[in-house]
Formats: structure tokens, C-alpha cells, sequence
């Protein structure tokens, strides 16, 4: 009931009657059982504790204000009465005999002891929070402190209680009753440790002066090393054994993160009094390196039976070593390392001094050589400078990674991962040859002295190599062939998808590092990808990373990508099939924008499917995918950019209507894109291509009535002035008849549909900030002045002259400030480097600089002439043409279409006034550029 109940009505209506209630139940309860008066006092304790733990659970997670304070009053309410509750049930765990194990009332006591004991650790830990790191409560420190000191006391003397009744016990029991109450006993010595971690965890700082922190985290260390002085059987990940893992693992953790309070070193730099002393810290080191590092029975039979599980469950190991033994002894070696450098340093390397020239083959000194190498990568950057690494490389590694013996391989696939760690932490450059003739001869290696396990821990370490900062690829270049030959085999032979993933990865970021250097292998890594597709059915993790191996692929190999379409085109098309498109449809995305910004053709090569045969497909998402319409609308203008005449050849009113659709739903930010892309078709494509479909799709019309209407936000209708401009820039006798088209279809006089445009092109004008787009506007407008409209010659002498006027007053500025000072910009007239970089370093980069426009189209072909090239960007009349020359040829062509300049004079300008018109006529003469 609590866990659906809002704070505010829990905390007014429900929370005292249930609290009192449930306290009061509680208190019976326990004085009940104990008393011996109440037979089913046990159930309704048990019960009323289980409740309890799940309200005080829902509570401490609450951050808003109202349920931050009813927490707090729950605290005030309930510590101090669990807290006796608890020491009356603990009272009975002393007492505690091999024989009272297998009795019912001892599986009781334990069960009530530890739920009342998890109530008072949440009770705890969330006022410890609140005090240490939101700053209130701190009248409650008192009591936290001594609950602490408490707590304290009774995990030591419930650890020493369990390990002499285990060792009592002898055997594991088989007794069921004895088995839970071990289980009971060692859950109850677990929450301590969990209540310990979780207040070091959220306040280390404040964690180390708690009364008795000290004493309780090195007692936890006095049992890890006790546990090296038993046999190795006294170890498991079970309650039944005197020490369980995860007992040892959270002694490790709290004594790894508290070994900053005994640093010789304070962190402002002054003495500390309270260090460890150098044996103890070498004691700590050689424990860890010969006893909890080492690979264990278990570990080598996981070996054995699944290698490849195996090696993901080690790859894991950053995500886990709070759980597990081994990788959580690593990270206290690692922070001793850190710590106490002064010991830690030299006694690795004298062991590493003794052990390196020695190449036993019995398993013991193995697994102990496997061992001292981790310790090493683990310590590496604090080895660097007394260890010679590359010496070590050319003269033992190298050598031993050629050992043939079966068991050998435990040490060889550490060799494989000590490569990979030493050259991320910089130890060992990625431009030595002698690295990778190790690497690839583990990868490569078949033989008896290698398995799975060594080649996929090659793979990763290979690609922690690749991605390093100082990788040279011309020195890697020798070995590419091999090592993506061996990944794509390995990638085929592994079992799992997760381990194809891992390999996968691997080939990805050789496949990206080597770039151009791939092309010769292109058909070596793409010819297995149809099979692993088919064969990962629904792991979408893996069909990403397939994904992602193309994009590499196509990324690197850019102009020679052409050939790639054969395989790109239906992984895409699959990708947007259902259930596909719902975990893969971002990847298909930035596969399907790398293969156009990297190909120079959309047609197919040799009869294999061509990236046209996508266009459906775009046109399609275009129209109904809003959640990445971005993407959608830069795929698009990679279409267009390659060949814009023949994507409106086969779809022209499908395109536009499909832009349409999604600017009526899309924000003011995809807006703008898909305007900026209509832009770029009209500039790119003759209008004879996409003019009569502008009507057809309804697009035009659509846009007329969003200026008329001035409903959406003004950036918006903006934009659409900008893509009218646009269409009159490029044939303004169609913006015409598109009007008139228009008008016809709505049944309303062109009359009205001219003013709507003409109103927002003019209210509209003092939104637009950006130079060049103003120019555009104005030379629009000079265009449909030139058709000699009466609508349009109006306002010829106010809005139109003044208009006009604005934008010849910022070039001229602009200008005369440029000559004046040359490290002024031109923001207007920037290069093309400075205004796109999206597709910098791709064909596309250049398409943008250089693609045929309509004037080079011959008479009657609709396609573009590749062997001509004009420059979209350089060319574009708005940065190309002198706008005053521009609007005076305008001018005389309105005046023709008037009847002559008198005419044009007595209609239209008449009623202007003479300093504007004056202005104008000096502009055009020369007076302004």
C-alpha cells in the first residue's frame, strides 16, 4: 500500500495510523515471543518486520520535500525502539552451538534479528546521507555515530561467532534446518557489510572519522588474511564454508577505499601519523599476488568448458569487482600501488626479477607467472619507470608467446591482455613491429599451446592498441591483412553473439584506424556479412555492430564505396522492417548517410542494387519518421547532391509531398533543415523538374496558407519566405503560374494569394539575420518585380525600394569595413571551409563545393553532365551576383513588361518618396556597390 501511495496522502492520512499500528504490533510481537505468552507472536513479528523494511525502503528513495520529511519523522519514531528490539533479539546469537543449529527457534531468531536489523540500516544510512550530504538532520549524528560503534562490535563478534561454528561443523551440513540457519547467519553478517559500503561509498571522506571505522576495516582485512592460512576449500561462494567470497569482497572493498586515511601523504601535502608500516603493505601485496590473483580450480574449469563465456565474464570485470574475489584483489592492489608506492613499487619488481627468466611448464608455477603478469599490467603505471617494457617485449614475451605446451596458454592469453593494457596506459608505443608479430601470432595461433580463449583476448587487445594515441598506422599497415583475416574468421568460428560481438568491435576500430588502407580488403571483410546477419536472427546488438563494420568499411574506403552498395542497400532496407526498426533504425541511419556522403554514384554497379533503389524508402520515413527527422532530411540532401534532376525524375511529387507532411508536424529546428534542402533542390535542379510537382504535392499551396494564415512561429514562416525566394531566384515566371495555379485550385482571386506572400515577405524581412539570406530575399522580390504583377509593383515604392535599400547599405558596410581592416569577415561572403563541416573529408565534402548545376544540363536531358562541373556554393547567383547590377536589369525588364519606363514612372512610383527613390536610382548608377 505505501509503495502506490503518494507522500503528501500517505504522510497526512495513512502514515501515522500505520506506523502506530504497525509499532504497536511490533512491541507485542516481541514481547509476546520472548515472553513465551503469544504462539503466533513469531508470524505476525515476522510479518510486521517484512512490512516495515518495505515502507522505510519506498521512503529513503524519496528526494521531493514532502517525503523527505516524513522519512525524517519516521527515523525520529522508530530507532531507538528497533534498536532495543534488536539487542533483545540478538541476545540469543552468543549462545549459539553446533547443536542448537538444526532447532526451528534458532532459524527464528536469526530470521527476526536480521529483518529488524535491515529496518535500522535504512533508518541509519539515509540519516547519515542527509547530514554528510545535504547538510540537515545533523542532530541525529549522535546517534548514527553510535549505532556505527555498535554495529561495529557486533559484525566482529558475529564473524567470530559463524567462523567457529562452521569450523565446528567440520563438513558442510546436510541438515536443511542447519543449512538455513548458516544461510540466515551469513545474509545477516552480509547486510552489516552492505550498511559499511554504502556509507563509505556516499561520503568516503566523512566515512573514516566514525568512531571505530579504523579497527572495523582492518578487522575485515585480519580476515582476508586469515583466510590464506586455511586450505583453499575454506573459500566458495557459499554460506557453508567458513569464508564466503562475498564476505572477503566486501572486506577487500572497504579496506581498498580506505586506504587513502593511512596514505603517507595527506592530500594538502603534510605528514600523516596514521600510515601502515612497510611489511604490512608487503604482506598485503604478496597475499593478493599469490593467493587471491591467481586463476583458482573454478576459474580453469570455466576455462575448459565455455573459453568464450569465459573471456566476456573477464571482460566484465570493471562492472563486477565489487562481487567478485579475484578482480576485487586487482583493485586493492592497484590502490596499494598508488598509496604506498614506495613499497609496493620495488617489491614487484624484485619478484618480477626473479620470475622472468624462468619458464616452468608445471601448472603451479603457471598460474603463479599468470599472476605476477597481472599484477603488472594492473600496476603498469607506476612499473614504467623501473620495469623496461619494450626490453621485456623483444626479448621474453615475444619468445614465450611461441611456447607450444597446452597449459601454456594461461599465460599466453595474459600476455595478449598485458599488451593491450601496457600500450593503453602508454607504456609501450603502438608503433613497434615487435607488438604486433606478438598479437597477431596469438590471434593467428591454432596450435596446441593456444585455444579460443588466447585468440579472443588477442582480438581485444588488438583493438585497445589500434585506438591508442601514438597507433602508426603505416607500421601496422604490414600486418593489417592478417590480423582482418583473422578477425573475420574468428568472428565466424566463435559461438556466441556476444563473443562476435567483441570481435566485431575489434574489426570496426582496425577497419577505422587503417582508412584507406582497407580498400584492398574490402571483399574480405563484407563477403561473410550476409550469412552472420541472417545468422544473429533478433540479437540487435549484434546486427548494430554488423552495421557498424560496414559503416567503417564504407567511412574508409569513401570513393572506392561504391562497390559496398551492393551490401548496404538491402541491410538497410531489412533494418526497417518490423521488429527491426525499433533497435535499429539510428544505426541503418548512419550507415545509409556514410554510403552517400562516401559513394560518387546512386546507381548500381555491375546490375547489383544501387542506393537509388532506396530513395522509396527516404521519401517514405521522410513523411512519417519525426523522431530522427534530421538525420532524414540530411539523407535527403545527400540525395540531392548526387543527383538531385534524377531523384526528381523518379519521385518529384512524392518528395515534395513528403516535405510537406513533415513540416507540418516537425519543430522550428527540422523546419529550417528541410527548408535549407528545398533550397539546395531548387538551386541544383532545373525548374522544369520540380515546378509542376511543387502544385501537385500541394507544398506551394501549403506554404501560402501558413503565411496567410501567420499561425506558426516567425523563424518558421521565415523559412518559407527563404524557399520562396528561392523558387523566383530560379524561374520566376513559374512562381507565377504556381501562384495563379494556386489561386485556381482554392478558388480565390491571385489577388489574395499574392498579398499573403507579399505581406509575410515583407513583415518577415526584419527577422532575417543573416546577410546572404536578405540578399536572397531581395533578389527574389527583384525577380517577381521583373514580371511586372501589378501586385507585385504596389509596393514597388515603399516596402520593395526600402527593402532593397537595407540590404545595399550592409554590403556596403561590409566592404568598406573588410578593406578597411583585413581581419574583419564578411559573414555573408565566408568560405565555404568556414559555413559546412559536417562531411568534411568525405566525396560529398567536395559535391558541396563542386556539382553540375542546370545550366550545364543539355537541351532536353534532365540529367546532370558529370564531365561538367560548376561549383554549387562558388556559383550560387546570390554570392555571385552584383545585386545592384542585378535588380537594375530587374528594373528595365519590369519597365518592358509595364510598356516603358513611363509608364512604369506614372503607375508605381509616382507616390514614392524622392530621397528613397533617390537612393535607389544612386545605388544603381554606382553610388553604392
Amino acid at each position: 500500500m505505501s509503495a502506490h501511495t503518494p507522500p503528501t496522502s500517505f504522510t497526512s492520512a495513512y502514515r501515522p495510523e500505520l506506523i502506530n499500528q504497525l509499532l504497536g504490533a511490533i512491541n507485542t510481537s516481541v514481547e509476546g515471543r520472548y515472553s513465551g505468552t503469544n504462539p503466533s507472536a513469531t508470524l505476525v513479528l515476522r510479518r510486521s518486520l517484512e512490512l516495515l523494511n518495505a515502507v522505510l525502503k519506498e521512503y529513503a528513495a524519496y528526494k521531493m520535500l514532502t517525503g523527505v520529511k516524513t522519512m525524517g519523522q519516521l527515523v525520529r519514531d522508530l530507532r531507538l525502539p528497533l534498536q532495543a528490539h534488536y539487542a533483545r533479539m540478538a541476545s540469543s546469537l552468543p549462545a549459539l552451538t553446533p547443536a542448537s543449529l538444526n532447532q526451528t527457534s534458532t532459524v527464528e531468531d536469526l530470521l527476526l534479528a536480521h529483518l529488524a536489523f535491515k529496518c535500522l540500516s535504512k533508518l541509519t544510512f539515509w540519516t547519515y546521507h542527509r547530514y554528510t550530504c545535504c547538510n540537515d538532520y545533523k542532530d541525529l549524528e549522535p546517534w548514527v555515530n553510535e549505532f556505527f560503534q555498535n554495529s561495529a562490535v557486533q559484525l566482529q563478534a558475529v564473524s567470530e561467532l559463524r567462523i567457529n561454528l562452521v569450523s565446528a561443523l567440520g563438513a558442510a551440513p546436510r541438515d536443511p534446518v542447519t543449512q538455513r540457519a548458516l544461510e540466515l547467519l551469513t545474509r545477516h553478517l552480509r547486510v552489516f557489510g552492505k550498511l559499511f559500503r554504502r556509507m563509505q561509498r556516499d561520503a568516503k571522506v566523512h566515512f573514516v572519522t566514525l568512531p571505530m571505522c579504523g579497527d572495523l576495516v582492518l578487522y575485515y582485512w585480519s580476515k582476508v588474511v586469515q583466510a590464506t592460512t586455511g586450505s583453499p576449500e575454506q573459500i566458495a561462494d557459499s554460506p557453508l564454508v567458513i569464508f564466503p567470497v562475498r564476505f572477503l569482497v566486501q572486506g577487500m572493498a572497504l579496506f581498498r577505499d580506505s586506504l587513502a586515511q593511512w596514505a603517507p601523504k595527506k592530500k594538502d601535502g603534510s605528514t600523516n601519523d596514521r600510515v601502515l608500516s612497510k611489511d604490512f603493505v608487503e604482506d598485503a601485496v604478496k597475499i593478493l599476488v599469490t593467493r587471491f590473483i591467481p586463476l583458482n580450480p573454478t576459474d580453469l574449469e570455466g576455462w575448459m568448458e565455455d573459453p568464450e563465456e569465459w573471456v566476456n565474464t573477464e571482460e566484465k570485470e570493471n562492472d563486477q569487482w565489487e562481487y567478485e574475489l579475484r578482480p576485487c584483489a586487482e583493485r586493492v592492489l592497484m590502490t596499494l600501488a598508488t598509496q604506498y608506492p614506495q613499497y609496493v613499487t620495488p617489491l614487484i619488481q624484485l619478484t618480477f626479477n626473479q620470475v622472468v627468466g624462468q619458464r616452468s611448464m608445471e601448472l603451479p608455477a603457471i598460474i603463479q607467472k599468470e599472476a605476477l603478469y597481472c599484477a603488472v599490467g594492473r600496476c603498469a603505471i607506476r612499473l614504467k619507470e623501473t620495469i623496461p617494457f619494450e626490453q621485456w617485449l623483444d626479448t621474453t614475451l615475444i619468445t614465450e608467446a611461441q611456447v607450444t605446451d597446452h597449459s601454456y596458454a594461461i599465460v599466453k592469453r595474459r600476455i595478449a591482455w598485458l599488451l593491450g593494457k601496457l600500450v593503453s596506459d602508454e607504456c609501450i608505443a603502438a608503433n613497434n613491429a615487435k607488438l604486433w608479430q606478438v598479437l597477431v601470432h596469438l590471434l593467428q595461433d591454432q596450435g596446441p599451446g593456444s585455444d579460443a580463449v588466447v585468440r579472443l583476448t588477442a582480438a581485444i587487445a588488438i583493438r585497445e592498441c589500434v585506438d591508442s594515441l601514438k597507433f602508426d598506422a603505416d607500421v601496422f599497415a604490414a600486418f593489417l591483412p592478417a590480423v582482418v583475416s583473422a578477425l573475420v574468421r574468428l568472428t565466424a568460428e566463435a559461438d556466441t553473439l556476444e563473443s562476435k560481438r567483441r570481435i566485431t568491435d575489434s574489426l570496426n576500430t582496425v577497419i577505422e584506424r587503417a582508412e584507406a588502407r582497407i580498400v584492398p580488403l574490402m571483399g574480405m571483410v563484407a563477403e561473410p556479412i550476409p550469412q552472420l546477419w541472417t545468422d544473429a536472427a533478433e540479437d540487435w546488438l549484434f546486427k548494430a555492430c554488423l552495421l557498424g563494420t560496414v559503416t567503417k568499411l564504407v567511412e574508409s574506403a569513401k570513393e572506392n564505396a561504391n562497390s559496398l552498395s551492393a551490401l548496404v542497400v538491402p541491410l538497410v532496407r531489412d533494418c526497417f522492417n518490423s521488429p527491426a526498426q525499433m533497435h535499429l533504425d539510428e544505426d541503418a541511419f548512419v550507415l545509409w548517410q556514410a554510403a552517400l556522403r562516401n559513394t560518387t554514384t546512386i546507381e548500381g554497379v555491375n546490375g547489383a542494387p544501387g542506393l537509388i533503389d532506396l530513395v522509396p524508402l527516404i521519401v517514405q520515413q521522410l513523411s512519417s519518421n519525426l523522431d530522427v527527422l534530421g538525420t532524414i532530411v540530411h539523407i535527403v540532401e545527400s540525395y540531392i547532391l548526387l543527383d538531385g534532376p534524377r531523384i526528381l525524375q523518379m519521385c518529384a511529387v512524392e518528395l515534395l509531398r513528403a516535405f510537406d507532411a513533415a513540416m507540418k508536424q516537425a519543430t522550428g529546428t527540422n523546419v529550417k533543415q528541410m527548408t535549407t534542402a528545398l533550397c539546395l533542390l531548387f538551386q541544383i535542379a532545373r525548374s522544369g523538374l520540380w515546378g509542376e510537382a511543387m502544385h501537385i504535392s500541394g507544398l506551394f499551396a501549403a506554404i501560402v496558407k501558413a503565411l496567410e494564415e501567420e499561425k506558426l512561429p516567425t523563424m518558421v514562416l521565415t523559412d518559407y519566405v527563404y524557399v520562396f525566394a528561392r523558387v523566383a531566384v530560379a524561374d520566376r515566371q513559374l512562381f507565377a503560374q504556381l501562384v495563379s495555379a494556386t489561386a485556381a485550385a482554392q478558388n480565390v482571386k491571385e489577388t489574395l494569394v499574392w498579398e499573403a506572400i507579399l505581406n509575410q515577405w515583407w513583415n518577415r524581412f526584419d527577422n532575417m539575420s543573416e546577410p546572404r539570406l536578405r540578399k536572397l530575399t531581395a533578389m527574389g522580390i527583384a525577380n517577381l518585380v521583373a514580371t511586372g504583377r501589378p501586385e507585385v509593383l504596389d509596393r514597388l515604392s515603399t516596402e520593395i525600394c526600402n527593402l532593397w535599400i537595407d540590404v545595399f547599405g550592409e554590403i556596403k558596410e561590409a566592404q568598406e569595413n573588410a578593406s578597411n581592416d583585413s581581419s574583419l569577415t564578411l559573414y555573408w561572403d565566408r568560405p565555404f571551409e568556414e559555413t559546412y563541416t559536417d562531411a568534411e573529408g568525405t566525396p560529398e565534402y567536395q559535391r558541396r563545393k563542386a556539382v553540375s548545376t542546370t545550366l550545364l544540363v543539355a537541351p532536353g536531358c534532365a540529367r546532370i553532365d558529370p564531365s561538367v562541373i560548376l561549383q554549387v556554393f562558388d556559383n550560387d547567383p546570390v554570392r555571385t551576383t552584383p545585386l545592384t547590377a542585378f535588380i537594375g536589369a530587374r528594373l528595365r525588364e519590369a519597365e518592358t513588361a509595364c510598356g516603358g519606363g513611363a509608364e512604369l514612372q506614372s503607375r508605381y512610383l509616382a507616390k514614392a518618396e524622392p530621397l528613397l527613390l533617390k537612393q535607389v536610382w544612386d545605388a544603381l548608377n554606382g553610388a553604392l556597390p
